[in-house]
């Protein structure tokens, strides 16, 4: 729900804030950041600082509902914050608002603590923001899924389940780092088409793939589903998640089972945890579906879900490679893409998972898919802008890439925005390749 914390007009007394392009006081997202003299805790970034949630505790800056919140948001793991739910996230946020508000009764007693509790966000570190206990990644971008099903079968590129349920497999949580940490190349078998026989070795075909990561909040007990009406309830925000892929490992061990070493190495994600209710300006009705695609089964339906389900977040992968880095040059954009272009929402992604019987966890995590857009200046992986490797993409520093070299980094950012509201951002999920260990 809209409230007063999303009007466009608020203004900080923490003047980075206002009109930041990432994190204005209508933000207010949380991860969990360290300094040089304090260990890893809670945090809530506003403009290019970092609210200290311990510190604020200790001020006796929260009361009631928001305290709780804050108490169980400023250790080193948010894990039990997000358990909470949206009650307190929602009395933390409100009473956050209300202490930065500039125009706010609270100023004259809050402002002349802020050295106390208001770090700069060049002086932190950060960290993965909760234990993930299990992390599943979704196939729900149909542009992602036909562009890559028409490599393989180009006369039926989406196999007959896709429009009947949202589909996944399940990774490795062990390896999901936090943005800014590098990525090894993997190594694995592979066969290329011309090889008689398969080899072992580094991945030759390294890519990226562009997802919305989604944290789980309260849980369920094992053997409950949850209901796509209360599926909502279970989100406790979202993230930009990099589906870390080997294309050439994939494509011959994904036969006849999911990926496996192909995906397992590393998946990456942005540190801040954007809540759903810094999103509800930015909700969306989820696209209609072609006259011949099937109606989801009831399980998975929800009026509420269509008409709002799905988020209007503009992604966008840009690429520096070492070239770029040592002439000066920026970072170059590949693709700019939008959330919307999902075929299944968030909230059908926990009623499906959960559907059997499965238990989810707060800290859990999900990838929404490759979000692709229906042109080519929209494909949020290598694999669709370069066709598989068979045509590579030029650069503006002279190069060309068919897949991923060493050196090179990965870089992708989010922004939502809407008339008459603030615009906000998920900050970066980005990281550099390392060359495969010897």
């Amino acid at each position: 729900m809209v409230d007063e914390t999303h009007l466009a007009s608020r203004r900080s007394w923490i003047e980075s804030a206002n009109g930041h392009p990432e994190f204005p006081v209508q933000n207010l997202p949380l991860a969990v950041f360290s300094t040089q003299d304090t260990a890893p805790r809670g945090g809530i970034a506003v403009g290019d600082t970092v609210l200290d949630l311990a510190a604020m505790l200790a001020n006796n800056l929260f009361t009631g509902d928001a305290k709780r919140a804050a108490e169980a948001a400023s250790g080193s793991r948010l894990n039990d914050f997000l358990e909470l739910g949206s009650f307190h996230r929602k009395a933390l946020r409100r009473q956050v608002s209300r202490i930065l508000d500039a125009a706010g009764s609270a100023r004259a007693d809050v402002e002349p603590l802020r050295s106390r509790f208001v770090v700069p966000a060049a002086d932190c570190a950060v960290h993965l923001p909760a234990t993930i206990g299990d992390y599943t990644d979704f196939y729900a971008g149909i542009h992602h899924a036909t562009n890559a099903g028409r490599l393989f079968r180009p006369d039926n590129p989406l196999l007959p389940n896709y429009k009947h349920m949202p589909i996944a497999y399940h990774g490795r949580s062990s390896t999901v780092g936090i943005s800014g940490e590098p990525v090894r190349r993997p190594r694995g078998q592979r066969k290329p088409a011309g090889d008689a026989m398969p080899s072992f070795g580094p991945a030759a075909n390294l890519d990226y793939e562009l997802e919305l990561g989604i944290w789980i909040g309260p849980g369920n007990r094992h053997g409950d589903p949850i209901a796509i009406a209360g599926a909502p309830d279970h989100i406790a925000g979202y993230c930009l998640l990099n589906d870390w892929s080997a294309r050439d490992i994939q494509a011959w061990e994904a036969q006849p089972l999911g990926p496996f070493l192909a995906k397992n190495f590393a998946t990456t994600v942005s540190p801040w945890i954007v809540t759903p209710e810094a999103l509800a300006p930015f909700r969306a009705p989820l696209p209609a579906r072609a006259d011949a695609d099937p109606t989801p089964l009831p399980y998975l339906s929800d009026a509420g879900d269509q008409a709002s389900g799905s988020l209007d977040i503009e992604l966008e992968v840009l690429l520096l490679t070492p070239k770029m880095k040592a002439a000066g040059m920026e970072a170059q954009r590949l693709s700019r893409t939008n959330a919307t272009n999902l075929y299944w929402t968030p909230a059908q992604f926990v009623t499906h998972h959960s559907s059997g019987g499965c238990r989810l966890q707060s800290g859990d995590l999900f990838g929404s898919g490759t979000i692709s857009s229906p042109t080519p200046d929209g494909f949020g992986s290598l694999l669709e802008i370069a066709s598989g490797g068979k045509n590579p993409i030029s650069l503006r520093s002279g190069e060309i890439r068919h897949y991923l070299a060493d050196g090179d980094e990965v870089i992708f950012r989010a922004h939502a925005s809407r008339d008459g509201f603030a615009s906000i951002g998920f900050g970066e999920c980005r990281a550099e390749i390392l060359p495969s260990p010897v």
